[in-house]
């Protein structure tokens, strides 16, 4: 293996997005690469951030083929994928596995292992921050397209009917990104995680006030 770990990986990984919708692309990718490191420059143990990078890179490769149906589940998919990715590359097997365990733990799925390594905890804790702030809720907002997309809908509802005459809809809608969002920074593993966390959850706890209000028609008054 000539090159590092992490660049490896995202050298590896950038074809299999070429498909991606963008709630799971590349640039997506490098976000959670760029936050899990930051992140682990303020943990007191421990990161092999090679392994981190890399786990980043690649956690998200099946996602494209998990929409088209393809495949059933992308973080199963994808832990053995990249492990023969890397073992083609002369990756030692002790970090393939450790890449492995962080890829396998970085869902909220009920099928998903508990992170073990703070390399796992810290993919995971990014991958939700990554649904969180400002550009997680633009990020929530294509997540909820595409299940709109995948029920056979073409649109989102955003608006609160429950204050009007007007008849509620089945759709997906804004309460989704509020449960989403609050669902996902409620799990965080890591302490430098939890406190971006909060930092974010204030910014999206102003920005659905100001949301109920402009429904409402009081805010802006």
């Amino acid at each position: 293996m000539t090159q590092e770990l992490g660049p490896l990986a995202r050298t590896l990984s950038v074809p299999y997005y070429e498909d991606a919708l963008p709630a799971h692309d590349q640039f997506h990718a490098k976000r959670v690469r760029d936050v899990a490191l930051r992140l682990a420059g303020h943990c007191d143990g421990s990161v092999d951030r090679d392994v981190l990078a890399a786990s980043a890179w690649l956690h998200d490769i099946g996602r494209p083929r998990e929409r088209a149906g393809e495949i059933d589940d992308h973080d199963e998919w994808a832990t053995a994928e990249a492990a023969q990715l890397l073992a083609a590359e002369d990756v030692k097997p002790d970090r393939i596995d450790r890449v492995k365990h962080c890829i396998r733990a970085h869902s909220i799925r009920a099928s998903s292992p508990e992170p073990r390594t703070l390399e796992a905890k810290l993919l995971f804790d990014a991958d939700k921050l990554d649904a969180a702030g400002a550009r997680g809720l633009v990020r929530l907002a294509c997540l909820v397209g595409e299940r709109s997309g995948r029920t056979g809908k073409k649109y989102a509802v955003i608006d609160d009917t429950s204050d009007t005459d007007l008849e509620s809809s089945d759709h997906p809608d804004i309460t989704l990104l509020r449960e989403w969002a609050r669902e996902r920074l409620d799990m965080l593993y890591t302490r430098p995680g939890r406190r971006l966390g909060r930092t974010r959850r204030e910014f999206m706890d102003e920005f659905f006030t100001r949301f109920d209000g402009e429904i409402g028609g009081t805010r802006e008054w």
